[in-house]
């Protein structure tokens, strides 16, 4: 494994860790102390769902082994797609990763079986 003991790895875990916890508990106390948050701030912070999907989805969506797609045959493009036009239609982020998963496992072992 690691050249470390147990003791300076706790130590490092807690380094990392408390300016962590506090970064975002410093945040949450601020909000907490404002009392009502301003209407534009909920509406920025109304996007954070979407932006993170986005940002964790569509590189393993557009990439095949660090190159990018050329073309429509992939089956995780066709599953993006229909979890984009769900996400467009319903806006529910869970609806879009479940109709997303099913597009995928159904382009995958679904329709082998069929054609």
């Amino acid at each position: 494994m690691t050249s470390f003991d147990a003791l300076t790895l706790w130590a490092l875990i807690l380094a990392i860790g408390i300016p962590t916890f506090l970064i975002r508990y410093s945040f949450i106390g601020l909000l907490g102390r404002l009392g009502d948050v301003p209407d534009w701030t909920e509406r920025v912070l109304a996007f954070v769902p979407a932006a993170v999907l986005a940002a964790l989805v569509v590189p393993d969506v557009v990439t095949v082994q660090s190159t990018l797609l050329g073309t429509l045959g992939q089956d995780r493009v066709l599953a993006g797609a229909v979890a984009a036009a769900v996400a467009w239609r319903t806006e529910d982020v869970l609806a879009t990763i479940a109709s997303g998963m099913l597009a995928l496992w159904t382009v995958r072992f679904v329709l082998p079986m069929v054609l």
